[in-house]
């Protein structure tokens, strides 16, 4: 047991140009004070305190002395030329060594900070500090120093040695026995003058004598244990639980797989289906020649179709292609091969009622090529956008651990738990899950691909005229967008704080946007947007992020702006989506009366004459749409939310929500059918979104508030003593996301035996 001494003084005097001088010489170190003591503050304010309360550092014994003995010299000065009344006492504590899963009770001020010894026990290599309050000011620190004399403890050096955090109800500090060579290290605990650091009031700026405090009852009652932190075993574990939880996917995939091949082999062997089945083709069995007039193009109409009266046929009829990746390289500008396409579209896209093979009119193989387009730009983008983050959330590491400065981050400090150079390696492993379903997706995705291309060298591919066109770009592309956000997701929990949250959302943005494009692909494949066209939007998002984070707080008139570009951003998109892309924004045939007609056909249709809307089901789509996405620009002026970067997700969220209830309603009410696998997809993403958002709401940080307001959040962990609520919210969600992609990516298979003509457009 280590006794330590604490000297108490106490001066009457109040005259600040002849303070006492206190010096205390032992063994080892001089400590030295004045009283009055002297804090200062935001404007020049001053704290003035004439009691004062040190612990000095305790000695070691020497041969000379016994253990318990400790010899101090106390010098006591003054330069006034008056005497100066003191008071001073030298006490013995009786509990200066904390113990181990045991509380300890005490009480600190400015002028009277506090310190303890601990020493970790044999069986021992990581401990947590936990410190509690049940007052949340006045605002305290709490450090972390090795057994170097002098100690810091007063406000103006706590941050010079150590680790440190700022405090109100709660603080934690996991400290690891590797980081102390002596195996032992002092607890301090420091009360600041002001309380503008946690959170609290921000002094008013005064002049003169109003601006000096004297004597301010700052006292805070504080409570310290100190319990042992996790064994190397629970990491050993907490790894096998990620990865072989995410693995179980794919052996659920291979299961999936393996019934669905041993089913189409024995539909094979009865005569019914060719082995090809899988991909999503018709066989030869159907009558696509009969019905397809000689030398048509790819997604012809004939004759007999009911969604158009005339037969567009090419000039030349074009060799059959092996795959996808044949030798020419087409450009955009050759998309439209039969010369009267640019004339009849317009004529086509008007009619009431719309039908599949109307807007799958171009030659396959140059389509495909325009979405491979997402793929190699998202690949682009990550690596361009990737190499800077690590770079970043490295040296904001390094700086964390430099410094010790533990308000830089926003961590759960109850549930973090270090490895290596990193300070809460349970948020890093627990978004292993995205990195693994999203490479699990892409494998689908490529087996798909592979199956699509095998049946198709089998026949003549300007002959299938049946199910959705295959295009399975975006695809990919989401599959690299939901490995990315695992990547960007833990580079973001490296160091979590208000100026890198961007990195946790940027990809969920290009997710959701790629989500809605497949969704509108799926039935429109011949007027989607480019992946050039995508990308862009997706930067300008990315760009309002960024504004919103550094403008968003306080400014109103960024959420003005804001607000009107949402609203004309979503008029405008609107406009295209009702009329098919007809219009155009930009070129020298760009029609940016737009607005003025949209004008004009309410005033006539709807004030006039009153008449019904040509595209009822688009009408009712959009109408719901802008009134959701206005109402966000609304809540958006109105309450102006700190958290930018969440709210335009949000947006994004919403958006996608309503056109997939959207499209699976239109679906059903086409008399189209949900497969057992696309029902099966739809119930696990209801559910396990559901149980995801419960976590995500579960809120154990907060950098919108200071980090000692953050902490009082901290909560313990809930998951094999190392993963918290955060980190199942990581572990469910990317589990919904990866059964959120495989519903786009089934929800159709039963049209893979249905003619393009009898599919109907919404």
């Amino acid at each position: 047991q280590v006794d330590a001494v604490r000297v108490y003084v106490n001066s009457s005097s109040e005259n600040l140009r002849y303070p006492v001088l206190f010096v205390v010489r032992q063994q080892k170190g001089v400590l030295s004070w004045q009283v009055p003591l002297i804090f200062r503050g935001l404007y020049q304010r001053t704290y003035n305190y004439q009691e004062v309360s040190r612990t000095l550092c305790p000695s070691e014994p020497t041969p000379e002395t016994r253990p318990s003995d400790q010899i101090i010299f106390v010098d006591v000065a003054s330069m006034a030329p008056f005497n100066i009344a003191y008071e001073l006492l030298v006490t013995r504590l009786e509990n200066f060594q904390l113990e181990t899963n045991k509380a300890f009770n005490f009480t600190a001020s400015p002028s009277q900070p506090q310190y303890f010894l601990y020493k970790f026990p044999q069986d021992v290599d990581s401990v947590i500090i936990n410190v509690v309050s049940d007052a949340a000011y006045p605002c305290s620190v709490v450090s972390v120093q090795d057994i170097v004399c002098p100690v810091y403890d007063l406000d103006h050096n706590v941050e010079f040695n150590g680790v440190y955090q700022s405090m109100t109800k709660q603080a934690a500090i996991t400290v690891q026995r590797k980081d102390f060579p002596g195996e032992q290290f002092f607890v301090v605990f420091v009360i600041k003058p002001e309380d503008y650091a946690c959170g609290g009031s921000v002094p008013s700026s005064v002049h003169g004598n109003a601006n000096r405090t004297w004597n301010l009852q700052r006292t805070k009652n504080l409570q310290v244990t100190i319990v042992p932190s996790i064994k190397k075993s629970v990491y050993v574990q907490a790894m096998f639980f990620s990865f072989l939880s995410f693995l179980s996917f794919y052996l659920g995939s291979v299961v999936v797989a393996f019934v669905h091949y041993i089913r189409v082999q024995r539909k094979a062997s009865a005569g019914r289906l060719s082995p090809e089945h899988g991909s999503g083709i018709m066989t030869s069995s159907h009558p696509i020649s009969a019905s397809t007039p000689e030398g048509s193009s790819y997604g012809a109409i004939d004759e007999s179709s009911s969604s158009g009266g005339r037969q567009m046929s090419s000039p030349e009829r074009k060799p059959p292609a092996g795959s996808d990746t044949d030798s020419s390289v087409e450009e955009e500008s050759d998309f439209d091969t039969m010369p009267e396409i640019e004339s009849d579209k317009n004529i086509i896209r008007t009619k009431v009622f719309l039908y599949l093979s109307d807007l799958s009119r171009k030659d396959r193989r140059i389509v495909s090529k325009k979405y491979k387009i997402y793929f190699w730009n998202i690949i682009t983008i990550a690596v361009f956008y990737a190499l800077p983050v690590i770079q970043l959330v490295i040296t904001y590491q390094t700086v964390v651990n430099v410094t010790g400065n533990q308000d830089i981050c926003y961590y759960n400090f109850l549930c973090a738990h270090p490895l290596g150079v990193l300070s809460a390696f349970n948020n890093i492993l627990s978004n292993v899950g995205h990195m693994m379903l999203g490479f699990l997706f892409l494998l689908i995705v490529l087996r798909r691909d592979i199956l699509h291309r095998r049946a198709m060298e089998m026949k003549d591919i300007y002959t299938l005229d049946y199910g959705i066109p295959k295009h399975f770009g975006l695809f990919y592309a989401m599959g690299i967008a939901l490995m990315m956000e695992g990547v960007l997701s833990a580079c973001y929990h490296v160091c979590p704080n208000y100026s890198n949250f961007q990195f946790d959302t940027s990809f969920m943005y290009m997710i959701a946007g790629l989500c809605m494009l497949k969704l509108y692909q799926t039935r429109h494949p011949d007027i989607n947007a480019s992946a050039y066209s995508a990308y862009a939007s997706f930067a300008v998002v990315i760009c309002l992020a960024v504004l919103g984070v550094v403008f968003g707080k306080n400014d109103m008139w960024f959420w003005v702006v804001f607000s009107i570009i949402h609203v004309l951003a979503s008029l405008a998109l609107s406009t295209q989506i009702y009329y098919m892309g007809r219009f155009k924004m930009d070129g020298p045939d760009s029609d940016w009366g737009i607005f003025r007609r949209a004008v004009m056909v309410l005033y006539t249709d709807c004030i006039q004459q009153c008449s019904r809307p040509m595209y009822m089901d688009r009408m009712v789509l959009l109408i719901v749409g802008n009134l959701v996405n206005w109402s966000f620009a609304i809540f958006g002026l109105v309450y102006r939310p700190r958290d930018f970067a969440s709210y335009i997700l949000g947006i994004f969220i919403c958006n996608l929500l309503l056109y997939l209830a959207f499209y699976i309603i239109m679906k059903l009410r086409s008399s189209e059918k949900l497969l057992p696998i696309p029902m099966f997809c739809i119930v696990s993403t209801a559910v396990v979104w559901a149980a995801a958002l419960y976590f995500f709401f579960q809120t154990l940080s907060s950098w919108e508030e200071t980090p000692a307001e953050s902490r009082e959040k901290n909560r313990p962990c809930i998951l094999l003593g190392f993963f918290d609520d955060h980190d199942v919210w990581h572990f469910l969600s990317a589990a919904a996301l990866f059964f959120s992609f495989l519903v786009l990516l089934t929800l159709d298979d039963d049209l893979d035996t249905v003619r393009r003509d009898k599919i109907p457009v919404f």
